[in-house]
């Protein structure tokens, strides 16, 4: 079959779809309506599904052996949607991630690869996966089964990509080797003792701690890291006191964590502990760290990678393996276990006028990349197979 041709056709479907899961914009695991489309959707083309975990979906399609994982993520972010698009979302979260383009684009390749379910040389595993932006949802997938019985022999990803200088509509970039970065959210609690006016000097002041971390955290960056290892160490909030006039006896900050590899993923996890804790008690205080969750960094398996540049060619597109990119996917968790590569779809570029990126409410995706996503889809799955049989 000409995937691409026939992905072009089935735009309509795709493209409707994906609207209809951007007006809902369902966040975390709590996607119940997301959830009833894409059961019903699968249950009309007859493929096989059942649910994985907290609100996930695997389906299969196909016999044989081998098998491959082609995965998407379907939940949203908590933020009032700000595009102005006849189909915005109103509950309060907003597929500005584009995540409601992947899970439409896996149902519009299942459609695809259930018409030539006889010409497959093995199985495909669809996996529509919740809670991607809680760097949850996989795990959860995982935990309950997604890579068992049959576990994939390899797994694919697509994510589209809008509002960077060359995400131009139907380019497709992937990484081979290192891809995404290591995210990790940490939590440092900071316990002093309250007091107040003239006998503040009998106290110890959280608030002066969590001033001092906060200082010596940046120098992690500036002095502990070589300046070609990109990493991140960002306090976001910081918070505590109770008046104005008293010594606060309770301060919090939340850090955000990444990294390239793990290796360094570690050693910034331990030197932020030990800065916590080692300032914390010099100022008579005490902090503790908690690494509220996090995910490795993203590793696209380099053959895998290969196969993939060579499927998409096939189709006619012009794939670009790129250096490793900022953020987290957790992707990752299934990179982890068996083979696998994520390809980026541009979807509009800052040159084409896409002004808003990834996370931002006023993102907009041009939809031409739907039948890219699709055709993409069912060319890594069906060519690996044939190629593996």
């Amino acid at each position: 079959m000409n995937y691409r041709k026939r992905a072009e056709e089935i735009f309509d479907y795709v493209q409707g779809i994906r609207r209809q899961l951007h007006t809902w914009g369902e966040v975390g695991f709590d996607l119940p309506q997301t959830v009833a489309l894409i059961d019903s959707e699968l249950t009309k083309m007859g493929i096989e599904h059942y649910p994985v975990g907290k609100a996930g979906i695997c389906a299969t399609i196909g016999k044989g052996e081998k098998c491959v994982l082609l995965r998407a993520d379907m939940d949203a972010l908590p933020m009032d949607e700000v595009t102005g698009l006849p189909f915005a979302s109103t509950s309060g979260g907003t597929h500005s991630c584009g995540h409601d383009c992947h899970a439409a684009m896996l149902l519009g390749a299942a459609k695809l690869l259930k018409e030539d379910e006889d010409k497959l040389n093995g199985v495909v595993k669809l996996m529509f996966q919740p809670a991607e932006e809680l760097l949850a949802g996989a795990v959860d997938m995982i935990e309950n089964g997604i890579l068992e019985n049959p576990k994939p022999d390899v797994a694919f990803a697509a994510h589209v990509s809008v509002g960077q200088p060359g995400t131009t509509v139907g380019r497709v970039t992937y990484s081979s080797g290192p891809a995404l970065y290591s995210g990790d959210a940490v939590k440092i609690s900071v316990y002093g003792k309250n007091a107040h006016g003239s006998a503040a000097y009998m106290g110890v002041d959280a608030i002066n701690i969590a001033a001092h971390i906060v200082v010596a955290l940046n120098e992690i960056i500036s002095r502990e890291i070589p300046l070609d290892e990109h990493s991140v160490v960002l306090v976001g909030k910081i918070s505590g006191g109770d008046t104005v006039n008293t010594t606060a006896g309770y301060a919090q900050l939340e850090v955000s964590l990444r990294a390239q590899t793990e290796e360094k993923r570690n050693f910034l996890k331990q030197r932020v502990k030990e800065i916590s804790e080692g300032i914390a008690a010099t100022f008579r205080g005490r902090a503790e760290v908690e690494f509220v969750y996090g995910m490795a960094p993203l590793y696209c398996d380099p053959k895998t990678a290969a196969d993939a540049d060579r499927y998409v060619a096939q189709l006619g597109y012009e794939p670009v393996c790129i250096p490793c990119a900022g953020g987290t996917e957790d992707f990752t968790a299934v990179a982890n276990i068996i083979p696998s590569v994520m390809l980026n779809l541009g979807a509009g570029s800052l040159e084409e006028g896409h002004l808003c990126s990834m996370h931002n409410p006023g993102m907009i995706v041009n939809e031409d990349v739907l039948p890219t996503g699709v055709a993409i889809y069912c060319q890594c799955a069906t060519q690996w197979l044939e190629e593996n049989k």
